[in-house]
């Protein structure tokens, strides 16, 4: 790489879970997408070979202009680790070090071939290749798209090489990393080890666990701190190994954890209050561990600002109380805080602290609205759809499409809204969208049980015009990422009715009407709230200021579009698809729309 010529710079992120890739030009995101949404195969981890053609695509990247390739962790440090906790193992640990020995064996250990292979195949001659630690890939991530000149960094997820947290800071276009907690000690393995007790999948189902939060009590704080967790001032963790299976088995937690807990609850049993209560204690561990750490980067650094990534920083709830409690001025956080976002940090990473290259910090941030995926042609569309006859209507003025579909809003209609381009990471923020009118209770189980077919107690969340946020949450800063909670304020609350509290189920309790906004206010009050400025989506803004005009409602929600168990649509065909599998009632194709009454089990009505 050298530091004169022009940059282009493909970063990647593999192997792990959530594979993805980013080109970066001169310093610019330019694209980014991950590759589960081509395969459709949720946190694929394959080399992501559809993304990395698309973005070479879709950047203009001619053979021969890469500059470089920036892969996102060490693999041979990866794998030193696993062949040593393994051998501290013993014989429990065989069976599962034959499977990691042969599948890295086979494949894992061998990116540099890999990626040569693909960009051959793609017709790019290979550039250099750089490899970036994990945790620096994040720190990468968290620093250079941040609005900052200079701030501390936090950085937490599961594990990297050995590094499962750091610290360090970030100043003009230099990042360095001053301490790292190191593996089997990990904050997020131990929220991920309490996910799996109470039946949802590691590294999909941490999510669930902290909407599951507030219908709980933390009464296993103390047991858990007093013989699982110690939590240093820093907020460094140990976690005492005997109750955990993790370092070398093919279980989270230990059999020990098990009877000091209860028995780990199956997928398919119901959810009891005790999950609840699991969910509400870890929540709160976690809270203080990050709370912890932020004020030992304060007191290391010194610096005013803090910037977040690793997967744990995609929890809204430590989050909010980072803001509201912790030691810094201002926050940003990575909004594809995961693996995929790393793709970007290594891709950054070697731009500016490889090749020294200036960092120029722009206000807000410099990651686009996180509108880096692919977008489609509308009249391409329209051409598509009358190809397979399915009937639609076609608007040719944005303020008639927003005020037909405000109106289908205002009157009950579930909504799925595909426009523009496919944002990176993993919330939906008005592009790839299902909406529905925010003030409607039942709305929730709706969309919970006949469109989305998951658990009755996750909340949704609200989408509010960035005008009018202040008026209706208990904020006065910009959320645009869905990152952070908050609490849908006071004057907006409607009194509980004695006669429906207690007693009920999650999902009982979630529908009952405790706001103005009762389709995305929580059984706390809380939301994860995303802003939503005309300067950063003006279609998604448009169309929440028609529904505003109808409804005297700035507010409406906002959840993922997509299916039980599959990634966000892609494309407009993934779109039909997920329309005709659910109980949605129309979908918005651009300028499209394509309305239930006129499509029958896929054909035209």
């Amino acid at each position: 790489m050298s530091g004169s010529a022009p940059s282009v710079i493909l970063g990647i992120s593999a192997d792990l879970h959530d594979a993805a890739a980013a080109v970066v030009v001169d310093g610019s995101i330019i694209a980014a997408a991950e590759e589960e949404r081509f395969t459709r195969r949720k946190h694929d981890p394959s080399m992501p070979a559809n993304a990395v053609a698309w973005c070479l695509e879709f950047a203009g990247v001619e053979p021969g202009d890469l500059t470089g390739v920036a892969f996102h962790d060490k693999p041979f440090t990866t794998y030193e680790r696993i062949l040593v906790t393994h051998a501290l193992a013993g014989p429990v640990g065989f069976r599962s070090l034959a499977t990691a020995v042969a599948s890295w064996s086979r494949s894992k250990l061998w990116v540099a071939a890999r990626i040569e292979r693909l960009l051959r195949r793609l017709g790019h001659p290979s550039p250099p290749l750089v490899f970036a630690e994990h945790h620096q890939s994040h720190a990468a991530a968290a620093f250079y798209p941040s609005p900052f000149d200079r701030a501390a960094i936090l950085t937490f997820d599961g594990v990297g090489e050995w590094a499962t947290s750091s610290i360090g800071r970030g100043s003009g276009n230099h990042i360095e990393i001053e301490r790292e907690l190191l593996f089997p000690d990990s904050v997020g393995l131990l929220y991920s080890t309490v996910t799996a007790h109470c039946g949802f999948a590691v590294n999909d189902g941490e999510y669930k666990l902290m909407g599951l939060a507030p219908y709980g009590e933390p009464r296993f704080v103390d047991v858990l701190r007093d013989r699982v967790v110690d939590i240093g001032p820093d907020g460094s963790i140990h976690l005492d190994q005997r109750w955990f299976s993790y370092g070398a088995g093919a279980r989270m937690a230990h059999r020990r954890l098990d009877a000091l807990l209860g028995p780990p609850r199956r997928a398919d049993e119901p959810l009891g209050q005790r999950e609840a209560d699991l969910a509400a204690s870890i929540q709160r561990i976690l809270d203080d561990i990050v709370l912890a750490m932020a004020r030992h980067a304060h007191e290391l650094t010194g610096e005013a600002n803090a910037c977040l990534a690793g997967g744990v920083a995609l929890n809204c709830v430590s989050n909010a109380r980072l803001l509201a409690d912790g030691p810094f001025d201002d926050i940003w956080i990575q909004p594809a805080a995961g693996d995929d976002g790393s793709a970007i940090g290594a891709a950054l990473w070697a731009h500016h602290q490889l090749d020294d290259r200036p960092r120029h910090p722009q206000p807000g941030d410099a990651m686009s609205g996180c509108l880096l995926g692919p977008r489609f042609d509308d009249a391409e569309i329209a051409a598509w759809l009358d190809d397979i006859g399915v009937a639609f209507e076609r608007f040719d003025d944005i303020d008639d499409l927003t005020r037909t579909i405000a109106e289908d809003l205002a009157g009950g209609a579930i909504i799925g809204w595909f426009r523009g381009r496919m944002e990176f990471g993993p919330r939906a923020l008005g592009n790839r969208s299902i909406l529905a009118d925010a003030r409607d209770p039942e709305v929730v189980g709706r969309i919970n049980a006949a469109v989305k077919r998951r658990e009755g107690f996750r909340p949704l969340a609200p989408a509010v015009l960035e005008e009018y946020a202040s008026e209706w949450f208990d904020t006065d800063r910009p959320l645009p990422y869905m990152l952070v909670t908050t609490t849908v304020r006071g004057d907006r609350r409607t009194a509980a009715d004695p006669a429906q509290v207690g007693g009920a189920g999650f999902g009982e309790q979630l529908a009952r009407r405790r706001s103005a906004i009762a389709a995305c206010t929580h059984v706390d009050y809380s939301a994860r709230v995303q802003t939503v400025s005309a300067e950063r989506n003006p279609d998604f803004h448009h169309l929440i200021s028609a529904f505003h005009r109808l409804t005297e409602c700035p507010v409406v929600l906002n959840t993922s579009f997509n299916g039980h168990d599959e990634p966000i649509v892609r494309s407009p065909a993934d779109a039909l698809r997920c329309f005709l599998a659910s109980d949605l009632d129309l979908v918005v194709l651009e300028n499209c729309v394509v309305r239930r009454g006129d499509v029958v089990d896929g054909e035209q009505s």
